[in-house]
């Protein structure tokens, strides 16, 4: 649960999101391997967005959205580099 919540405030913190991604795919210490799953996943969301609950459900509906944005964003800092969490103050997600 804990790790949901970090999830969640760095989704909502999104302008601290937007320097590190910017950051991570101009960095030379992410190697090119890690940059393009990195882009297939973010891509792979945006063509097939299947939801598990449906977006005319309101809330309930961009939960779902919202999780999978986390989990995407989540992993990308699990690939970056400790200088760049670091610089960042990702070092905890």
């Amino acid at each position: 649960m804990l790790r949901f919540v970090r999830r969640l405030k760095f989704l909502v913190n999104f302008r601290k999101s937007l320097p590190f991604l910017k950051d991570f795919f101009l960095s030379k210490q992410v190697s090119l391997a890690t940059k393009t799953i990195s882009i297939v996943l973010i891509i792979g969301y945006i063509l097939f967005p299947f939801d598990i609950i449906p977006d005319f459900l309101l809330v309930f509906g961009i939960f779902d959205d919202v999780a999978v944005a986390g989990f995407i964003l989540q992993q990308m800092v699990k690939m970056a580099p400790e200088t760049l969490k670091e610089k960042h103050g990702l070092n905890k997600i």
